[in-house]
């Protein structure tokens, strides 16, 4: 057990771990390809049906060390939920199963150290993330509302309905064809269209969007301080640990050292004693 505990711990196992998911990746993606099919599908079929047999033997060897302690990490649920859902019968209901299997690329967040902290670091942005993107909703829906009011009537296609305002609104909001797409053809029916678009873009592009921004870089800023304290926390543990070992080792040198100086005291004492006799 703990033979097989090394393995699975070790950096050499981790690394061939991760290129295997790296190979698997790139595999699924030729098989998109009907001339690389063509040429060599049987072998790529081949090497992903190896990729599987080893993610498989790994998740057996960690469950064999773990036990029941291997779904007490949330990576380790994540592992077995994506090589689970892959191992699902492709029949013809389900089919689409197929494409799942790129989910197997994933697994590199969960093997890559750095990918794994940026999750971490997501992950623990989610309530402020919630927050923002609630107001930047309630921002939305009265714009859309008003812009439905404004400019429905003469651009039914853009601002008929709530819907096609958000949809409008979110082109917009994302800068992509918004001037001459959008809003210069709204100016030429309504010249002050601009009092409105332009205050929208700057509160919901440059000012809400860039709160996500410095949400995400506030928690992997504090995900990194809380990473830092614990290191410090173990080092000093550490420290204290090997000095402690080093005064026992010291006072056990000094007592090996009186005792090695009372022997001549007493060998000299006998020797007095001996002759005072004879």
């Amino acid at each position: 057990m703990n033979f097989l505990r090394r393995i699975v711990e070790s950096n050499r196992f981790q690394n061939f771990i991760t290129a295997v998911i790296a190979l698997n990746a790139i595999i699924l993606g030729l098989e998109t390809s009907p001339t690389v099919m063509n040429a060599a599908g049987a072998f790529l079929h081949a090497l992903d049906q190896l990729a599987v047999a080893i993610f498989v033997v790994e998740l057996l060897m960690k469950l064999i060390v773990y036990r029941l302690a291997f779904f007490k990490r949330a990576w380790n649920i994540f592992d077995f939920t994506i090589v689970a859902i892959t191992l699902l019968p492709a029949g013809q209901g389900v089919s689409v199963l197929r494409a799942l299997r790129i989910l197997r690329a994933f697994r590199l967040i969960s093997t890559v150290p750095s990918m794994r902290k940026v999750v971490e670091a997501l992950m623990r942005a989610i309530p402020g993330m919630v927050s923002v993107l609630t107001l930047l909703s309630l921002v939305f829906y009265v714009s859309a509302v008003m812009a439905t009011k404004l400019f429905g009537e003469g651009f039914p296609e853009w601002f008929g309905t709530i819907g096609a305002s958000l949809y409008s609104l979110f082109q917009i909001m994302t800068l992509e064809s918004w001037s001459m797409g959008i809003v210069r053809p709204v100016m030429e029916s309504y010249p002050h269209a601009w009092l409105f678009f332009v205050p929208f873009i700057l509160i919901t592009t440059f000012a809400v969007l860039n709160l996500f921004i410095a949400i995400v870089v506030d928690a992997m800023s504090s995900h990194v301080d809380v990473e830092e304290t614990q290191t410090r926390d173990v080092i000093e543990l550490d420290h204290r640990e090997i000095m402690n070992e080093l005064r026992a080792l010291r006072a056990e040198m000094s007592k090996l050292s009186s005792a090695r100086n009372e022997q001549p005291q007493d060998a000299s004492a006998d020797q007095n004693k001996s002759s005072t006799t004879s």
